[in-house]
């Protein structure tokens, strides 16, 4: 197990998933993605954490049902090292406070996701009700991760302008199109989005945008200096993307990926980046959860 006395700030996975898998709930699990038609659970996390050096995770929702953000809120409740929860609740609905209010007092929900990148509108993100319903989250003290592909970046650079101040989290850096290296519509939309302070982004998911069998640290280090140079080191947090990166990577290769990358930076970035940002940015307390 790595020592963990060199930093004093939590190390944090700050995008994971766990699953019980069953065809008809996880149906994008298609036959390209195999290998995940099983179930992951935090005890098959948990010694991948530890051995990387990692403390925590936050879990985030694959389904969009009411009672999957209950089932994860309840794992967190039973693993501690579950620190937060990102959870779907209907935000198009006619009251999302409402929506909102089914998980009042579930104090490691963090916040919100909705699969936008599925939907059939590339300007979903834009719908008056959609954009009504993550304005609540505000109110609650939560915010809200943006799930997109590349091709949505332009609706996404509107939809933080629309929800100045609210705290909102790109997923995966928008999923650029590292196999196919056509990166420049995505860098020059990227740098626009961070262009908004209010705006995180997760350095995740990155090794299933390669090529699974053949990438390498060097073939992702163009993104990720792209990501470092627009957003800067207080407003990135690193993610595995587990179990979905299994099909690319182990989760220890997966994570050095950004480990390495921070070699030689100065403590404090590293520490901001491997867990202080996403401790800061949920605001989860020693124990997990809002504090």
């Amino acid at each position: 197990m790595a020592d963990h006395a060199s930093h004093p700030a939590p190390r944090i996975d700050a995008h994971q998933h766990f699953w019980r898998y069953n065809a008809a709930d996880y149906g994008w699990i298609d036959d390209s993605l195999s290998s995940l038609r099983r179930d992951f659970l935090p005890d098959d996390l948990e010694p991948l954490l530890r051995a990387s050096g990692f403390d925590g995770c936050v879990a985030v929702q694959a389904r969009q049902a009411h009672a999957e953000t209950q089932w994860l809120l309840d794992l967190a409740d039973r693993h501690p090292f579950i620190l937060g929860v990102v959870g779907w609740v209907d935000l198009r609905a006619e009251d999302p406070g409402a929506e909102i209010a089914r998980f009042a007092g579930r104090g490691k929900l963090v916040g919100i996701r909705h699969v936008v990148q599925a939907e059939p509108d590339d300007r979903f993100l834009l719908r008056p009700d959609f954009l009504r319903g993550v304005a609540a989250l505000e109110e609650s003290g939560l915010a809200y991760d943006i799930l997109i592909y590349a091709r949505h970046l332009p609706a996404a650079v509107e939809f933080a302008r629309r929800l100045e101040g609210h705290r909102l989290v790109l997923d995966h850096l928008a999923k650029p199109d590292i196999r196919g290296g056509e990166v420049r519509s995505w860098e020059r939309e990227i740098r626009r989005l961070a262009a908004s302070p209010h705006v995180m982004a997760k350095l995740s998911g990155l090794v299933t945008e390669a090529d699974w069998r053949t990438w390498t640290p060097e073939r992702l280090r163009p993104c990720l200096d792209v990501a470092f140079d627009c957003f800067g080191p207080r407003r990135l947090m690193i993610g595995s993307d587990w179990p979905v990166s299994t099909v690319a990577s182990d989760y220890a290769r997966t994570m050095r990926v950004v480990v390495e990358y921070m070699n030689g930076r100065p403590a404090a970035e590293r520490d901001a980046v491997l867990g202080g940002n996403a401790a800061r940015f949920w605001n989860i307390g020693p124990a997990g959860g809002r504090a």
